[in-house]
């Protein structure tokens, strides 16, 4: 899997833009929780979908945009979390081991 950081508040933006495009998937990690190191190598584990970007962010070392995301998208902050973009909204989002590369699959 070919994770894109999320270093910065205005990459939020630009997954915004390009989502209107393509399906944008964020995960939200955090590295202190081993529940998000098992939810992030079971994704790591699965079948990749086509024409999805993957977002990746330490939400330890940037929970100023994890706040972001939170109130940009209207979600409730959870850890881990994935929250796939489309057309600019939150068109799904998950946590914890619900998380499934399965049902993202589904979404698309």
């Amino acid at each position: 899997m070919q994770w894109i950081p999320i270093t910065l508040e205005t990459q939020v933006e630009e997954i915004k833009k390009l989502s209107t495009q393509k399906p944008q998937l964020i995960f939200k990690h955090s590295t202190r929780c081993s529940i998000s190191g098992v939810a992030k190598s079971r994704l790591e584990r699965s079948i990749i979908p086509e024409g999805v970007d993957f977002y990746f962010l330490d939400l330890i070392a940037h929970k100023n945009i994890s706040n972001k995301i939170a109130e940009d998208f209207s979600v409730y902050h959870e850890s881990p979390q994935v929250l796939l973009i489309k057309n600019g909204e939150c068109i799904f989002d998950e946590s914890h081991s619900a998380i499934s590369m399965d049902e993202i699959a589904e979404q698309l």
